[in-house]
């Protein structure tokens, strides 16, 4: 692994140690412990388990550090720098043996990610970067795509969920429906957005855009794309993307042709 910074190899260790739990449960789904934490939204016994490691493991190298986690919330300490954590993003993959999930986690210094690792435990592939060293997955130097026309290109969503608002899912399926009319291949759901944006960042796929996603869901993935030489904005081509709750994140090339569909 190319990318050795101290804080870096703190955030591998916790991942892997919080992985192997992750890959146990998933070979026994049916024994999972499940809770409804609220309408189409599950919380498995794994996921906060997982959560658990990955904050024992962060406060005993960095115990200063504040932290946001999905689960938990906020625990406030150094106003500089934060954990954000979400320890299994694509719970519903996961808790219907789809293996298409990943543990994010980004670390932030004075409000800007500055390291970020996306771990996909059954294909045992580590999407990492730290800011102003590149992005990586395990050992190879990741770039995104260098396709510049929409109609050519491979684009991700999530779409609206149970608990979005009637505008908000009328938006969605209407940007749904404009961008299937734009490109010559079926949009893809995948059902984990920090595995959309780390799959931008490889080159994978082209573009990804969503509403309403939590700051853990983007944290790691942020810096991730950014060092790889993709965009990230909101769906007006501004940097206010977490403030309005829109994300657009492309290769670059498209950010201009995906916004005017958005518009």
């Amino acid at each position: 692994m190319k990318l050795s910074s101290a804080n870096i190899n703190v955030m591998v260790k916790a991942c892997r140690k919080a992985a192997k739990n992750i890959i146990r449960d998933f070979g026994e789904i049916e024994k999972l412990q499940v809770s409804l934490k609220g309408p189409g939204d599950f919380v498995t016994a794994s996921d906060i388990k997982a959560e658990k490691i990955l904050i024992e493991e962060l406060q005993k190298a960095r115990p200063r550090f504040s932290i946001l986690s999905e689960e938990i919330g906020q625990i406030t300490n150094d106003k500089e720098f934060k954990w954000i954590i979400d320890p299994i993003d694509g719970t519903a993959n996961f808790l219907h043996g789809i293996p298409h999930f990943a543990i994010s986690l980004g670390l932030e210094h004075k409000k800007e990610i500055i390291c970020g690792i996306i771990f996909d435990p059954i294909k045992d592939e580590m999407f990492l970067a730290e800011k102003g060293n590149g992005s990586y997955l395990n050992n190879q130097r990741l770039r995104v795509s260098s396709r510049s026309i929409l109609k050519d290109c491979l684009i991700i969503t999530g779409g609206p969920t149970f608990r979005s608002k009637d505008k908000d899912r009328q938006l969605s399926l209407n940007e749904y429906y404009k961008f299937s009319s734009k490109v010559m291949t079926p949009i893809r759901k995948m059902g984990s957005a920090s595995l959309d944006m780390a799959y931008v960042a490889a080159g994978r796929c082209d573009g990804f855009w969503q509403r309403n996603l939590n700051y853990w869901d983007i944290a790691a993935g942020l810096v991730l794309v950014k060092e790889a030489g993709g965009f990230v904005t909101d769906f007006k081509g501004n940097n206010e993307y977490i403030e309005n709750k829109t994300i657009l994140v492309t290769n670059s090339k498209i950010n201009e042709e995906m916004i005017e569909v958005l518009k």
